[in-house]
């Protein structure tokens, strides 16, 4: 290997690392984090105040009843004024309860077997097609043995053909294909019509025609005419979980309906046939893919719910120009257009996480770590101590991560920064290796993962976090409602006793 040509993997090992955590944490962070629990301060207030009241009454005998009710009977001034404080408490807190939302069920898309592609039929095609030259082709190679991808991730028919046929046509075809694909099983396995959805949101960063991709669903499914439809994108793989943060708003609004997330991305006109090096990284790691979520905020189908959403938790960092320009969809030098990767990226993805933990932290670590966390943070605030912030295990806080398949070294550094355990990052590195990055709707295949092993107990919480360009770092966290069971049509249906299996470094 020549000297360049180390200098040029050292480069790339080096920029793929994210940050020390340890280093720093921004105080207004923690800040934020504090804001999300000051809004839910009246209810905090209220629960306890009625916890005593109930009690103190429970432990009243028949006579203590009867001389109050001579007290109040006499004193009315006392019995109108407890009783408005009593119908403007429950008023104030009815009106600004939030509604639960509740996960029905979900779908994973899962492509036919001759849509697979192995290595060598990758790096052939690549070369028959003649737009790549030969360093081009060794740095694919060398990325795909890295990446942590498998040998049965899937590509859209278009770059299976020779020459492949990136053009809108094709295109729609593979948008279809997936949407549809997911949405049949969906509403196969809930049995719910399409004429009772109210609320639908698509998310796809690259492919946006006219007519948009959910108006696509909606004639396809023949959805009713006052349906809320909305169409994401440029919103990078952090997507889905934007989608859900919409829908959860959406379904706050709207009263006993039904909001169906479809996340996708497509691959067929997006591909890149030229020779720049950080363009050519994601056709090495993006594959088809797409997931359909069905949601609800009827009281009724809490009983039947997979899971209830307990916090949506979002980060952009896009003010910073470093940070926009990361991940930048773009033309090379001769004309060609691909998503060029930064080699800041994992910098500018580990400050977007640092922010987005140290806000969620206060939602849902245990006291204990909070104290510890945020007394260390305002001693080395004050006292400009040299000692690093203790950063808390978030281990505590959920049994199940959901970390957005991006590629190896992602899942890597997580799961160091967080200090995880292999069991822990095992659903994201499966993922990555059966169905490679499928961009937004790669946590829902990792959800899919941990359901099929029936590892997913009733209380168990989830976080599912995502990256994606802007730059956004994203955190939705989930509770199962019960022991959940892998749905009929599991992407990993036929697969899933051949899992985990050992990933060659």
């Amino acid at each position: 290997m020549s000297s360049d040509q180390q200098r040029e993997d050292l480069q790339i090992h080096h920029t793929r690392r994210l940050p020390d955590f340890l280093q720093t944490v921004n105080l207004k962070y923690v800040k934020l984090g504090y804001h999300y629990l000051i809004t839910h301060l009246l209810t905090l207030c209220l629960i306890p105040l009625m916890s005593i009241i109930i009690i103190q009454v429970s432990q009243m005998n028949p006579q203590d009843l009867h001389h109050l009710w001579l007290h109040l009977k006499y004193n009315l001034v006392c019995v109108i004024t407890c009783s408005a404080i009593l119908v403007f408490g429950s008023t104030v807190y009815i009106m600004t309860r939030p509604r639960s939302i509740y996960l029905i069920d979900y779908s994973c898309y899962k492509p036919p077997s001759n849509l697979t592609v192995k290595f060598n039929k990758f790096i052939q095609h690549s070369k028959l097609k003649g737009d790549f030259d030969e360093s081009s082709l060794e740095f694919q190679r060398k990325i795909l043995e890295r990446s942590g991808l498998g040998e049965e991730t899937y590509l859209p028919e278009a770059m299976h053909k020779i020459p492949p046929t990136p053009n809108m046509a094709s295109a729609r075809e593979e948008a279809q294909q997936v949407m549809y694909g997911a949405l049949d099983n969906l509403f196969a396995n809930t049995k719910i019509k399409p004429k009772q959805i109210g609320i639908l949101v698509v998310n796809c960063s690259l492919f946006n025609p006219t007519p948009s991709l959910s108006a696509m669903i909606v004639n396809k499914y023949k959805l009713r005419g006052n349906i809320r439809s909305f169409n994401l994108g440029g919103m990078g793989c952090s997507a889905g979980v934007i989608a859900i943060d919409l829908a959860k708003d959406m379904l706050q609004v709207h009263r006993n309906t039904y909001a169906v997330v479809v996340s996708t991305e497509n691959i067929t006109q997006n591909w890149y046939f030229g020779n720049k090096k950080s363009m050519l990284i994601p056709n090495c790691l993006f594959r088809v893919g797409g997931a359909a979520v069905l949601l609800s905020n009827k009281g009724s189908d809490k009983r039947r719910a997979k899971y209830k959403l307990v916090h949506v938790v979002r980060t952009h960092k896009g003010a910073d120009d470093k940070a926009f320009k990361c991940v930048y969809q773009e033309q090379d030098d001769v004309g060609k257009t691909g998503v060029s990767l930064s080699k800041d990226l994992m910098a500018i993805a580990g400050g977007a996480l640092k922010t987005n933990i140290t806000t969620l932290g206060p939602l849902v670590l245990p006291v204990s770590e909070q104290l510890l966390f945020f007394t260390t943070l305002v001693v080395k605030k004050l006292f400009n101590a040299k000692a690093k912030p203790y950063i808390p295990d978030f281990k505590l806080a959920f049994e199940h991560f959901c970390i957005h398949a991006g590629g190896r070294a992602v899942i890597d550094e997580l799961e160091k920064n967080l200090q995880l355990l292999p069991n822990h990052v095992e659903a994201s590195r499966m993922t990555l290796h059966r169905f490679g990055n499928t961009s937004s709707s790669s946590i829902w295949y990792e959800l899919a993962y941990i359901e099929a092993k029936g590892r997913m107990r009733k209380g168990n919480r989830i976080w599912q976090i995502a990256f994606g360009s802007g730059f956004k770092c994203n955190s939705a966290v989930w509770q199962a409602m019960k022991h959940v069971k892998a749905s009929p049509m599991s992407p990993w249906e036929d697969c899933i006793d051949r899992y985990p299996v050992e990933i060659v470094t």
